[in-house]
């Protein structure tokens, strides 16, 4: 990954070390906290926020994922496919189950497409 995230330009303080940034980011992600509790071994919060915000608007982000993609697409041919693992996905707390009525303006419950 090293190669397609950007370089320190030189200028101002020393950047993070991008591992433990990105380490953050992906915590982070995966556990879905606020930012503000991020654990102390991946730095400050803000240390960690400021790139991962600037990387998704500058589009790094986006080109790192290109780059991953295309060694899956070098290894594994044409056929690869992506999987996810849907057991990390939540439901909000109104979608506990609870009855209610199907809306009056679809009469069969289905949703509209």
């Amino acid at each position: 990954m090293e190669p397609l995230l950007p370089r320190n330009p030189g200028r101002g303080g020393r950047w993070a070390d991008h591992r433990r940034t990105i380490n953050g980011v992906f915590w982070r992600t995966r556990t879905g906290c606020p930012w503000r509790d991020l654990p102390e071994q991946y730095g400050k919060w803000q240390t960690v926020y400021k790139p991962h915000r600037r990387w998704s608007m500058d589009g790094t982000w986006a080109k790192v994922l290109d780059g991953l993609r295309a060694g899956c697409d070098e290894i594994e041919g044409k056929d690869w496919t992506v999987s996810a693992d849907s057991t990390i996905a939540r439901a909000h707390q109104h979608a506990a189950g609870a009855a209610h009525e199907p809306a009056r303006d679809n009469p069969t419950g289905g949703g509209i497409e």
